[in-house]
């Protein structure tokens, strides 16, 4: 078990920002020993999984399997997508959706809007949930202990001049989501990005997902997001709501 902890440790070292790593810049990420790292590297080269030139390593598209067999066997993106694509087509914005995985959220749904911005998004993309605003949606099903203890564990990086990094502070940004049911982070994840979020419930009532809507603020204040974009997104949120429901009652 532990083994597969740390060769999987060594794959996520490589993101979006870091897509080739030298050996010492591996096991620093992955916080193991040189030895250990080029181990782990050497067996996922064996596999197919990573790809090295030179020193350089890479992973390569054989990890998409990965994803790929998570989203084949999980329900929800198959379900969630026509609710995206119907909401975009709406309100001609892009639309995702987003399950947590401890201090980040993933992407697990997507319709790419028609212009472009300048955060490249794609399903299987991470981003820190603290800055988020489906991010924060889904911290707001929780309780203040243990947001508090995934802030604990969060890397709290200032994006932009607007990022809140200071835990009580991103502890009160919680509370008022999870008083008022949804969310709204206007520039923290990156300067000019505007999104608002809504949860997703499952058949029990429990949260388990986020839809969100981004779209640049110049072009749309914050004010016009929560009368022009929120109704449809909660209305979206419900219709989803209903088919997990009717997929599993009770």
């Amino acid at each position: 078990m532990q083994s597969l902890a740390r060769g999987l440790g060594v794959i996520r070292a490589f993101d979006r920002d870091h897509p080739s790593l030298r050996l010492s810049d591996v096991a620093r990420r992955a916080d193991l020993t040189r030895a250990a790292a080029r181990r782990f590297l050497l067996t996922l080269e064996e596999l197919g999984y990573v790809r090295s030139d030179d020193g350089v390593f890479s992973l390569t598209p054989r990890v998409l399997e990965l994803g790929f067999s998570y989203l084949s066997a999980a329900r929800l993106p198959a379900l969630v997508q026509p609710h995206l694509v119907d909401l975009a087509e709406r309100i001609d914005e892009s639309a995702s959706a987003a399950v947590r995985d401890d201090t980040d959220i993933v992407y697990v749904g997507r319709v790419a809007p028609r212009r472009i911005m300048s955060v490249g998004i794609t399903v299987g993309t991470r981003f820190p949930a603290a800055s988020t605003s489906m991010g924060r949606v889904l911290l707001a099903a929780l309780d203040d202990d243990a947001v508090r203890a995934i802030l604990e564990r969060s890397t709290l990086e200032a994006h932009t001049a607007a990022t809140l990094t200071e835990p009580d502070d991103l502890l009160r940004a919680v509370a008022l989501v999870r008083a008022q049911g949804w969310a709204l982070v206007d520039g923290e994840l990156e300067t000019g990005l505007l999104s608002v979020a809504a949860p997703v419930h499952d058949a029990r009532g429990r949260v388990i997902a986020a839809v969100n809507v981004a779209l640049p603020s110049a072009r749309i204040g914050a004010d016009r997001a929560r009368s022009d974009i929120l109704p449809a997104l909660v209305e979206t949120a419900r219709r989803i709501d209903e088919d997990l429901r009717l997929q599993h009652p009770g």
